[in-house]
């Protein structure tokens, strides 16, 4: 296997005593002295932020870059304008399943900023990677920081007055401790916030600059049972091979009324037979966790599979989101085999928090 990439800050977790480990071909912080759950808790009180450099950048400019967005995504670029982001899926032409779940940032009228999964930044690439189309892997020249939690902005505006001229899902430059950046009203914890692109030169400035408002580092750790707790999906997950958008709740992200786009003959073909399985959340009473892979069961019979689970701070209770072969309503109660035992469980409603 090749060496996991390094963020452009690696020296500074190292110097704040992080714990490094790798994630989807980069070692990246997991959690620093103070811990995941204070970590969490900081997020949902106050700010943190995240080292998020091992997502991909792939810049697609031109004349024909709104038309291969278009026909690779699912969802439709012609719902928002420039110095918007959007969210949405690129998809398996098989079976429709999600090879990725991306943010778009539309800079300027003929600039793109593709922001894939760590791990599918090359497989993005191909599926653009039409003829004559001028696209660039740009993830090695910045990097990523997520500044979120209710007062995110106001901490940042000390040294980035501009900042809240970048509201929720929008996208513009700004100045960050003297530094001019790209930024997105953006996140993945259910959080305001935004997410910036620094240049990887000014990458340690920038951090330091946000650490010394009063800013909490913080790591992966966090981050998932963060964006957890806020129901949304983790690629390899709630996401991935044999798993489509109508499956994971995320029908929204799908714009069936745009035309032609990459694996929707096969959303089609679904719809007519219908959704195998459904994602659900489920709350677990006490502390002990659900876990990926545990079988979710219903009067005793096995209907599904715990995908995603963890301790949630902030409801001090299991939680977890699982594939369930029916659709189940709220407070129905199921089982969760824990490790052997039948851990009573209900269905919730997402998100959690």
């Amino acid at each position: 296997m090749p060496p996991e990439r390094r963020s452009p800050l690696h020296s500074a977790h190292v110097a704040l005593g992080a714990k490094l480990v790798p994630f989807g071909g980069w070692e990246m912080p997991l959690a620093y002295e103070s811990g995941t759950l204070a970590e969490h808790m900081a997020c949902r009180q106050a700010a943190v932020v995240f080292d998020v450099s091992h997502l991909g950048t792939l810049r697609v400019v031109g004349d024909r870059a709104f038309d291969a967005l278009q026909r690779a995504f699912t969802n439709d670029l012609a719902r928002i304008s420039p110095g918007h982001a959007q969210y949405t899926h690129l998809l398996d032409p098989a079976d429709g399943s999600v090879l990725d779940d991306i943010i778009v940032w539309w800079v300027d009228t003929d600039r793109f900023e593709v922001m894939p999964n760590a791990s599918n930044t090359d497989r993005v690439a191909n599926a653009l990677g039409l003829g004559d189309l001028a696209l660039e892997d740009v993830t090695s020249t910045r990097a990523v920081l997520a500044v979120q939690g209710p007062d995110a902005r106001a901490r940042l505006e000390a040294i980035a007055p501009a900042v809240n001229t970048v509201g929720r899902f929008r996208v513009g430059s700004v100045t960050i401790a003297g530094v001019e950046v790209l930024a997105a009203g953006t996140g993945y914890t259910g959080e305001d916030g935004i997410e910036i692109a620094v240049p990887v030169e000014a990458a340690h400035q920038v951090w330091d600059a946000i650490v010394a408002e009063g800013v909490e580092p913080a790591g992966l750790g966090a981050r998932d049972t963060l964006r957890l707790e806020a129901g949304l999906p983790l690629h390899g997950h709630e996401l991935g091979p044999g798993i489509t958008p109508g499956q994971a709740g995320l029908d929204w992200v799908v714009r069936m009324d745009k035309g032609e786009f990459r694996g929707r003959a096969a959303l089609e073909a679904e719809a007519l037979g219908g959704l195998p399985k459904r994602l659900h959340g489920l709350l677990t009473p006490g502390r002990r966790p659900p876990r990926a892979g545990q079988v979710v069961k219903l009067d005793g019979v096995e209907v599904g599979t715990v995908s995603s689970g963890n301790f949630s701070p902030v409801l001090e209770q299991g939680i977890a989101l699982a594939f369930i072969d029916r659709k189940l309503e709220p407070t129905t109660p199921v089982t969760i085999d824990v490790r052997g035992t039948e851990t009573a469980a209900v269905v919730h409603t997402l998100p959690f928090v």
